[in-house]
C-alpha cells in the first residue's frame, strides 16, 4: 500500500460513520461516544429500479411537477350554487355514478350494490330490493365513475338525477367540479344502506334541504371554501374525517339567508338543526375543493403527480398527471380503525369512496397532525396523527402554504404525492376513512386508517418508463 492510497490516510483522523438500515450497529458506536449520521434509506419497492431510474431521469419531470405544482397551489374554490344532478352534470333517468374507478354490477361491493338499490327505490324505479338488484343486474341502468363527470361522492359515491349537488369554481383555472350533500353518519345510502329511514331522508334532501341552500348560496353569493378549509385545519379538523369547525362555519356564512329565503320556519329549523348535527356536512364541500386543486395539475407531460386516489369497495385507483385519465388500480384493503357496537373485522367492507382525494391535495390523513382528536374516531395515539403527517412529507412535492399545521410551527401540510418518492420509499399514502359494511343494506360499522396498495405506484411507474425518453 503506497502514501498516495487513501487507504493510508483512514485513521489519521477520527472516523466518519453514517449508519443505514437496522440501528443495532448505529447503536452499539454511539454507545462507545463514536458520532454516527443515521440515514433513513429503504430499497425501492421489488422489481421497480429500471423504471425507476428511466423516470428519475427524464428530463421533463423537474419542470413538469414545478408546473402541476404550482397550478394546484394556485387553485380556488368557490361554492357558486346547490342544484339537482339532472341538471348540473346532464344525468338522465337510469344513469347512475359511483365512486372510484370504474365497476359493473357484477364485481361492485356490498355497499356500493346497496346504494345503488336505494338509488333506483328514490329514483322510482323499482318498488322493491328485489326488483332493484334485477333491473341492476340485468343491466338496465348506465354506470359511471363521479370523476368522470368531474364530480367526487363519499363512500359508495352513488349519485342518481334527483340528487341535489353542491357546485363549486375554480376562478383561476375556469373549471367546475360537483359532490352531493352528506347525509350524516349511520344507515345512509354512501355506506350501503336503502331502508325506508333512508330514502325518507333523501327525499327531504331533495325537496327542501336542496333548494333551501340553493337559494342561500345564489342570495350570499360564492363562498370562499379554501378559505374555510384554511381555518378550520387551524382549528382541529383534518378535512376528512373531521369536520366539525367547517361545518359551523359553514352555516355561519349562509345562515341569515336562509332565514331570509322566504321558506317556511318549520322547514329553515329543520334545516339548520341537520346541518348542524351533522360534523360530516363540509366534507362534501372539501372533496369538490380538493378535486378542483388537484384537476388544475392534470395533464402535464413528464409530470409524475398523483393526481386522484379513489375506490370502489373493490378496487384502488390512482390517476398521475402525466398520464392521462389512465387508472391504476390494485385490490382496496380492509382498513384498521374502531368499530361501532358489536361490529368487527370481519364485518368490514375494503376501503371504499372517493374521499381520498382530501389526501391526494395533502389533507385528511396527511394533515393529522393538525387534529390530533381525530384518533378519539379512527383510532391510535396522538403521537401516531403526528407521526403519520411528518411521515407524508416524505412522499410529497410540496408543502402547502394555505394549509398550516400549528403544532409543526405552521408548516404547510404535505402537498403533492410523487409516484417516484413513493416507489423510491415504500412510503405508502395514509388515509382517513370511514368503514362500510360489507354485506349491502348494512351500513357503517366503523372508521379507521388505510393505505393504497403499493401496486397502483408500480403500475403508474411503469407507465411513466414507457412515455418517457430512452436512456442515453
Amino acid at each position: 500500500m503506497t502514501d498516495r492510497s487513501p487507504a493510508a490516510h483512514l485513521l489519521d483522523r477520527d472516523p466518519v460513520v453514517v449508519a443505514a438500515g437496522a440501528g443495532l450497529f448505529a447503536d452499539a458506536l454511539t454507545a462507545q461516544a463514536v458520532p454516527v449520521t443515521r440515514v433513513d434509506w429503504r430499497p425501492p419497492l421489488p422489481g421497480t429500479a429500471d423504471d425507476l431510474a428511466r423516470v428519475l431521469a427524464d428530463p421533463r419531470r423537474e419542470q413538469a411537477n414545478r408546473t402541476a405544482v404550482d397550478r394546484m397551489l394556485a387553485s380556488t374554490a368557490q361554492l357558486v350554487d346547490v342544484r339537482p344532478a339532472r341538471e348540473a352534470l346532464g344525468l338522465e333517468t337510469g344513469q347512475f355514478l359511483h365512486a372510484g374507478p370504474p365497476v359493473d354490477w357484477e364485481r361492485a361491493s356490498g355497499p356500493l350494490q346497496g346504494a345503488l338499490v336505494g338509488a333506483m327505490l328514490f329514483e322510482g324505479l323499482a318498488d322493491t330490493p328485489e326488483e332493484a338488484e334485477q333491473r341492476l343486474a340485468g343491466g338496465s341502468v348506465e354506470l359511471a365513475p363521479c370523476h368522470h363527470h368531474s364530480a367526487v361522492g363519499p363512500m359508495a359515491g352513488v349519485v342518481s338525477p334527483s340528487m341535489w349537488m353542491f357546485e363549486l369554481e375554480d376562478t383561476v383555472h375556469g373549471t367546475r367540479t360537483w359532490c352531493s350533500l352528506n347525509e350524516g353518519l349511520g344507515k345512509v345510502l354512501r355506506y350501503g344502506a336503502f331502508g325506508p329511514e333512508v330514502i325518507k331522508r333523501l327525499h327531504w334532501m331533495s325537496a327542501v334541504l336542496g333548494p333551501l341552500l340553493g337559494t342561500a348560496v345564489r342570495a350570499h353569493g360564492p363562498v370562499d371554501v379554501r378559505a374555510i378549509i384554511s381555518q378550520m385545519i387551524q382549528m382541529g379538523d383534518e378535512g376528512h374525517n373531521r369536520n366539525r369547525a367547517g361545518t359551523l362555519m359553514l352555516l355561519r356564512e349562509l345562515l341569515a339567508e336562509m332565514i331570509e329565503s322566504g321558506a317556511p320556519a318549520g322547514d329553515v329549523a329543520e334545516a339548520v338543526r341537520f346541518v348542524s348535527g351533522n360534523d360530516h356536512f363540509f366534507l362534501n364541500l372539501v372533496m369538490p375543493a380538493c378535486k378542483l386543486a388537484l384537476d388544475a395539475g392534470r395533464d402535464v407531460p413528464g409530470s409524475t403527480l398523483v393526481v386522484a386516489m379513489a375506490r370502489n369497495g373493490t378496487d384502488f385507483g390512482i390517476q398521475v398527471s402525466g398520464t392521462g385519465d389512465r387508472w391504476f388500480t390494485g385490490p382496496a384493503q380492509v382498513p384498521h380503525g374502531l368499530y361501532l357496537g358489536a361490529y368487527g373485522p370481519d364485518d368490514a367492507n375494503p376501503d371504499i369512496g372517493d374521499s381520498a382525494i382530501t389526501e391526494t391535495a395533502g389533507i385528511g390523513g396527511f394533515a393529522m397532525a393538525a387534529a390530533p382528536a381525530i384518533v378519539r374516531f379512527v383510532g391510535g395515539e396522538v403521537q401516531d396523527a403526528l407521526d403519520a403527517t411528518r411521515r407524508m412529507y416524505e412522499i410529497t412535492l410540496a408543502e402547502n402554504p394555505a394549509y398550516q399545521v400549528p403544532v409543526l410551527d405552521f408548516r404547510g401540510t404535505p402537498t403533492g404525492i410523487d409516484v417516484t418518492k413513493v416507489v423510491r420509499t415504500g412510503v405508502l399514502p395514509q388515509i382517513n376513512t370511514g368503514i362500510a359494511g360489507r354485506v349491502a343494506g348494512t351500513g357503517q360499522v366503523g372508521a379507521g386508517l388505510v393505505t393504497p396498495p403499493a401496486e397502483c405506484f408500480t403500475e403508474a411507474l411503469g407507465a411513466l418508463a414507457q412515455d418517457a425518453p430512452p436512456l442515453g
